[in-house]
């Protein structure tokens, strides 16, 4: 619980510094922090996991504009496999009231019917993890109410995450190349 209370005080300071308002103040920050920067956009992707302020998909960007196609690709996976993992824990420990703290109940109710599909939600999930732009942050806090182990889990999301990291990843440096040939 303290932890949670420490991501808690970290995003409301990175919040008030604009940090995940504007994408070039989170690139002037990163810049700034030199060697640390790897470690500090791996805490950022770790909090925007567990308490969603920005889409994860806009901090995934980032990643890939600091850092390069490879190193943000890298830093992402870290701290979007961290965040995750603790989103699937928060759902194990404390059941449907963590997940109606991050999304409405209109939105709880529209996936809650995955839970009932049994083995059929492991293939769902699988399959919402391959894909670029699905709500990872939601799906693997409805996870943990299922009866999923974490080795189960940790497996899925090892495996499954990477093809859409590396779809934003080498994506965003084929567009960014293109703009920045074109103009």
């Amino acid at each position: 619980m303290i932890s949670f209370a420490v991501l808690i005080l970290l995003c409301i300071f990175f919040v008030q510094s604009g940090l995940f308002s504007s994408s070039d103040q989170m690139k002037l920050f990163l810049d700034q922090m030199g060697i640390l920067a790897p470690m500090i956009f791996i805490l950022l992707q770790i909090i925007q996991v567990v308490i969603p302020v920005i889409p994860g998909g806009v901090s995934c960007v980032i990643g890939v504009v600091v850092f390069g196609p490879f190193y943000g690709f890298i830093y992402n996976y870290i701290g979007l496999a961290i965040g995750s993992t603790i989103n699937f824990l928060l759902a194990k420990k404390y059941g449907k009231t963590v997940l109606l703290k991050f999304v409405s109940e209109k939105n709880y109710e529209k996936y809650t019917s995955w839970l009932e599909k049994g083995k059929k939600f492991d293939i769902l999930f699988t399959l919402a993890l391959f894909l670029p732009g699905s709500p990872d942050d939601f799906l693997c806090l409805l996870a943990g109410l299922t009866p999923m182990s974490c080795k189960k889990f940790l497996t899925v999301f090892l495996l499954s995450k990477p093809l859409s990291l590396a779809g934003y990843s080498v994506g965003l440096s084929v567009i960014t190349s293109w703009l920045t040939s074109v103009f």
